[in-house]
């Protein structure tokens, strides 16, 4: 019944909703053991993404893996394992690309031989990337996405001032997000915050874009 309700919830303010398994979820692992326990892990996000039964927009997203000394291996190990995941993980699967091992070129090579949407993390793709400016990285990523995917979701954040390369900002930067709603038009995108303070950096951006045309605000019935 409680899994009812989200789902009546969701449909009746028109949110999209999705999974991030975490760091230890890894496909390509060397170690069997390792795999079969992030086949279960997903496996389970599935499962509690049918029970609020939304279409497959909603999604899955995880990264590639590790490289383990070989990265074409483990590229082909990746793309071998995805049919051994339940048919539930796999409509709903997406790649992300990370800030050290795996650039979007690589998820773009990966997406062509496994027909998988890459969701981007314009942070990551700051950091560790073949030099595509956002907008040639928006161009690059949204084919990979159908028509039943929805519309292509993106991560977005920015850095911590005085922080580590890989920290992420403890609030929304408004400049920073000014310039991002700039440079990545005219694609349109779902995006998600992996920001600190959560809801409010969202509310602030939801205003910092109200005068963009691509913003769509949500049911409040």
């Amino acid at each position: 019944m409680a899994f009812a309700d989200i789902s009546d919830f969701i449909k009746t303010h028109g949110i999209r909703i999705s999974m991030h398994p975490d760091q230890f979820t890894l496909i390509n692992s060397l170690n069997i053991g390792i795999f079969q326990r992030s086949r279960k892990e997903l496996l389970y996000h599935a499962q509690v993404l049918d029970l609020m039964n939304p279409d497959t927009s909603a999604k899955i997203q995880i990264h590639i893996g590790g490289v383990y000394g070989n990265k074409t291996e483990s590229v082909r190990r990746f793309a071998q394992r995805l049919v051994m995941l339940d048919d539930s993980v796999r409509k709903r699967l997406v790649i992300e690309n990370d800030d050290l091992l795996y650039t979007l070129r690589d998820c773009l090579a990966i997406s062509e031989q496994t027909h998988i949407p890459i969701l981007l993390d314009t942070f990551h793709h700051q950091i560790n990337s073949s030099g595509e400016s956002l907008k040639e990285a928006l161009k690059l990523v949204t084919p990979t996405w159908k028509t039943e995917d929805g519309l292509p979701m993106l991560d977005y954040s920015s850095h911590l001032e005085d922080g580590s390369k890989r920290q992420h900002a403890e609030s929304i930067d408004v400049n920073h997000f000014r310039k991002f709603l700039k440079d990545s038009k005219p694609f349109d995108f779902d995006v998600m915050l992996e920001i600190k303070d959560k809801e409010k950096s969202a509310l602030e951006a939801v205003e910092l874009a109200s005068g963009d045309n691509r913003l769509v605000k949500a049911a409040s019935k």
